[in-house]
């Protein structure tokens, strides 16, 4: 992690510092964790698995807190299955239902370009919900979103879950109405986006490291970071992803 001279002397950071700094980018959730282990294990070398790879029972105890995807447009991201426990915080189906509905226009747009990056890129992501009730509750959640690949169509399919941080008395009495992004990361499982690698002539790469995936931090202070080389930048709706290394 880089730091800066900024004209005062600074301590150094500690262990607890560092420490500290390196948990704010784990995924917190333990359903989050163990379908992250899971995929990335499926999928080895590859970018993504196949739709077909992924056995149910396998992630039995996960399923009322997962889903998948299948993108269209970039307008439209329709939910194949969907898990109960899942449709029963929106207190109605999901299935059939476009993914990119019910939120603000800004989160929208976010979102839409992050299913871009997840679909062409080989992206993961780790998304903080806040969900909204018409009785102005409000349950925070952790998302992930893993690409999965379709023999002949690409990654138009997305592994997913969504798992509240608590779980209050009125889940599953009032729906959750409206959905708003708190923190947005996206996971390049084997440490740079797939897109370099394509523009370097390079498709695929044995995961050099543990833990498999680092996390980069979308939203970032001005002049925090030097400057990047050109092309290990790329636009995801109104934020800016950077490439990343060992964190």
């Amino acid at each position: 992690m880089s730091r800066f001279w900024t004209g005062e002397r600074t301590p150094l950071p500690t262990d607890t510092d560092l420490q500290a700094e390196e948990e704010a980018f784990q995924m917190k959730n333990g359903v989050t964790q163990t379908l992250y282990s899971y995929w990335d294990d499926l999928r080895g070398i590859r970018p993504a698995p196949n739709r077909s790879e992924i056995d149910p029972g396998s992630i039995r105890a996960l399923l009322g807190d997962t889903f998948i995807l299948e993108v269209t447009d970039a307008q439209t991201a329709r939910y194949r299955l969907a898990g109960t426990r899942l449709c029963s915080a929106h207190c109605r189906e999901l299935k059939g239902r476009n993914f990119l509905r019910g939120w603000g226009e800004k989160d929208r747009e976010a979102m839409s370009s992050l299913l871009a990056a997840i679909t062409e890129d080989a992206a993961a992501a780790v998304v903080g919900i806040a969900g909204h009730t018409e009785h102005e509750h409000q349950l925070h959640m952790e998302m992930l979103l893993l690409p999965l690949n379709v023999p002949g169509e690409g990654r138009i399919r997305i592994l997913g879950s969504c798992t509240p941080m608590e779980r209050p008395y009125w889940l599953g009495l009032h729906p959750i109405m409206k959905q708003s992004v708190t923190s947005l990361r996206l996971v390049w499982p084997d440490e740079r986006p797939y897109f370099m690698n394509r523009t370097e002539g390079q498709t695929t790469g044995v995961n050099p490291i543990l833990p498999r995936f680092t996390a980069e931090a979308m939203s970032m202070p001005a002049g925090a970071m030097a400057p990047m080389p050109q092309g290990a930048e790329r636009r995801v709706g109104h934020l800016t992803v950077y490439e990343g290394g060992k964190s």
